[in-house]
């Protein structure tokens, strides 16, 4: 009879292959009584209320408070988030995590006052206070407080529109309930004959299927229930941007996207320089779906065979030790400190290494100012994504150990538009040194060598997997900011979203951005009425200008010397002491020409002319 693997419990998991969180506390009762003493601090901020107008150094005695009680938290919040991911059934940290969030909470409210305090100043006592001797450690950090100072309404106006979160949150609830809880999408045969239940996490797998006949199957049986709910589903994401448009409005934005960039300090210049920038390389993908409809011989292609690979994974293994020194080996062009520092790191415990009963799936990175930049994994030595995936992490831990190590607590933490650049970064060079260790058993061989013979297929299968994260991530992204862009204008010039307008808007971008020679099913054109990103408006073009950057920055640190270098680094160690488009400045991308998306996809357009001529 054949073995079943069951996962270990939590407590048959090898310390060793345990992340050792005495970085934050040395136990859980030592996370107690810190927990208490830092709750006890909440209501100190009530003696501050009122008197924000005082001068500026009464301001510093709050903001040295906040940054203090913040820094705590932080860390009590951390540890208790972690020891929740180690197993999720484990309810003593459940309660944990529960009474830091109920503590945090009672937090925020004790801090509203801060704001709207600080703004009701006149324009010249800000400015005073920007430039005060006191103010002076947290002068970045008042200026872009006071930049929203004509965004911010009157008390009794602000005080209506916080009354309305909630109310505020419905499109998206009503979007999750009814995608996750409510549409039931039935049975559906893979490839082996099994009967597997379709959901939105095995559609992923149903698209990976060698057999055609499956994929085409599971396509229109997953989108029949979009097609029977699509005029909810639109009513549900027509609200959501009547309200992104409302709030823009209200806080008097020139419009709902400029009202979202505004954050980052980012114009929407980056925004449109991007979809321009994608739009004039789109042959190079039409070639590479062409490649791909060829080599797969079909007659026709559409989009659920975009997805499954075209070569078989390579039969490869990575023990963990071998995971990080091959991930080590391809990030030697960040220096000997990086790679000493990360090897330690990733093979000390750092990491949290393997499944267990209970535990979070996925991985992800998670640190402190104070603490070791923690990452989960649910590593498989046969998975080479995992050893992807890992580089990745490492890419964010890093980001934030140099970050901590080099700012003050105010400015070490890095914005979202920065956060992928790092991690992406490692991702680009663990492909290319992988790619380059194929190339090189190709020459062997070819040159009478021990080389690897298969040294070919191997970079094919890597170049096909890059060309993959690329279209996904810089192409596929910007298609959807480009829908989002749409929507929104219509929503701003009265133009209702009916089902109708979205299909018929959707369905103009697949044909731009698939081409002439692609086969558009009819249900696909419901694809914009499914994706959760589309209710947290403006946010995907961050992925896509983050792996810009990251490809750009990676060539130009494997080509440039010294300097280079030492740009990319201090990017890492700069947190968020600029805003995001000058710290990417720095270190040597000017995300507001369109030069960095144009060095991407250059770099696509390559992979795509070697992929043709490997098979």
């Amino acid at each position: 009879m054949s073995k079943t693997k069951k996962l270990p419990a939590r407590s048959q998991v090898k310390s060793e292959d345990t992340w050792d969180l005495a970085s934050l506390f040395k136990s859980d009762e030592k996370w107690e009584a810190a927990f208490v003493a830092w709750e006890k601090q909440v209501g100190h901020y009530e003696a501050f209320r009122g008197k924000l107008g005082d001068g500026p150094d009464v301001v510093a005695k709050l903001f040295d408070f906040d940054c203090e009680f913040d820094q705590a938290g932080e860390r009590l919040g951390t540890y208790a988030h972690l020891r929740t991911t180690e197993d999720m059934a484990d309810s003593r940290y459940q309660r944990m995590l529960g009474r830091y969030e109920h503590a945090a909470t009672k937090a925020a409210e004790a801090t509203s006052f801060i704001r709207p305090e600080i703004l009701a100043l006149s324009d010249k006592k800000l400015k005073e206070y920007a430039e005060s001797k006191p103010l002076k450690p947290y002068k970045l950090q008042l200026e872009r407080l006071i930049r929203y100072k004509p965004h911010t309404l009157g008390p009794g106006e602000e005080k209506l529109l916080a009354m309305q979160s909630e109310m505020a949150g419905t499109a998206d609830r009503v979007f999750r309930q009814l995608t996750d809880a409510d549409l039931k999408f039935g049975m559906c045969k893979n490839e082996k004959g099994e009967q597997v239940e379709l959901s939105h996490s095995s559609f992923a797998s149903f698209l990976r299927s060698p057999s055609r006949n499956v994929r085409k199957k599971a396509f229109h049986q997953y989108y029949a229930q979009f097609r029977g709910h699509e005029n909810s589903l639109a009513a549900a994401y027509s609200s959501s941007v009547q309200k992104d448009v409302y709030y823009a409005k209200a806080r008097g934005y020139a419009s709902a996207r400029e009202g979202s960039l505004f954050h980052d300090n980012v114009p929407v210049a980056v925004y449109d320089n991007l979809i321009a920038a994608v739009r004039g390389k789109l042959p190079a993908i039409y070639k590479y779906l062409e490649v791909r409809r060829k080599k797969m011989k079909l007659r026709d292609i559409h989009h659920y065979d975009t997805y499954v690979p075209i070569l078989s994974e390579l039969d490869s293994k990575h023990t963990w030790k071998q995971a990080v020194d091959v991930v080590v080996a391809a990030l030697e062009p960040l220096g000997d400190e990086y790679c000493r520092v990360l090897h330690d790191g990733l093979a000390g415990r750092w990491c949290d290494r393997y499944p267990n009963q209970g535990k979070r799936s996925g991985a992800f990175s998670s640190g402190s100012y104070k603490g070791w930049p923690y990452i989960l994994m649910n590593y498989q030595s046969d998975v080479l994504d995992h050893v992807f995936t890992l580089a990745h992490e490492a890419g964010h831990s890093m980001h934030t150990h140099y970050s901590a190590k080099h700012q003050p607590y105010q400015y070490y933490n890095y914005t979202i538009f920065v956060a992928e650049v790092a991690s992406t970064f490692n991702e680009q060079l663990l492909s290319r040194h992988l790619m380059q260790k194929a190339t090189a058993g190709i020459h062997k061989a070819a040159t009478g060598g021990r080389g690897n013979k298969s040294g070919g297929k191997q970079r094919a299968y890597l170049i096909n997997r890059e060309i993959d994260a690329i279209r996904g991530t810089i192409i596929r992204q910007t298609m959807f900011a480009e829908f989002e862009k749409i929507s929104h204008a219509l929503v701003e010039a009265g133009e209702p979203l009916t089902v109708e307008t979205l299909k018929n808007e959707y369905g103009k971008l697949l044909a731009d951005y698939f081409g002439p020679d692609f086969t558009i099913d009819d249900e696909l054109k419901l694809e914009c009425l499914r994706i959760p990103h589309f209710y947290s408006a403006f946010y995907v073009y961050k992925y896509a200008t983050g792996l810009s950057a990251a490809i750009a920055l990676s060539e130009r640190v494997l080509s440039g010397g010294k300097t280079e270098l030492n740009d990319y680094l201090s990017f890492l160690k700069g947190g968020s002491s600029k805003w995001p488009l000058d710290l990417l400045k720095d270190a040597g991308v000017d995300m507001t020409q369109p030069e960095p998306v144009d060095t991407a996809l250059a770099y696509f357009e390559r992979l795509v002319e070697e992929l043709d001529e490997l098979l």
